[in-house]
């Protein structure tokens, strides 16, 4: 399959959402948010049920794979998600 074909799977949106709450975990760094913090600030302050699940699911993912920890109430990216994202500065 070809990216362009590939870009409207669910594999694929799971993936963009996996990417924007990343980044917006790491550009927020050092400042620790909240699930409620993330929703507003990925999926807007009127995200529906559908988006909302996704984020969810996203930090869920990425909390899996070690690119995100949750502690209680509070989601940070892991140390290697730091490393990754100042090697990608350079």
């Amino acid at each position: 399959m070809s990216e362009i074909e590939e870009t409207g799977t669910p594999a694929a949106e799971d993936a963009a959402t996996e990417s924007a709450v990343l980044q917006q975990v790491l550009d927020l760094y050092p400042i620790q948010v909240t699930m409620a913090e993330l929703l507003r600030e990925v999926g807007g302050q009127f995200a529906d049920f559908g988006e909302r699940d996704a984020i969810e699911r996203a930090v869920r993912d990425l909390v899996g794979s070690g690119l995100l920890h949750r502690n209680e109430e509070f989601i940070l990216p892991s140390r290697a998600a730091l490393r990754f994202n100042r090697l990608l500065d350079l």
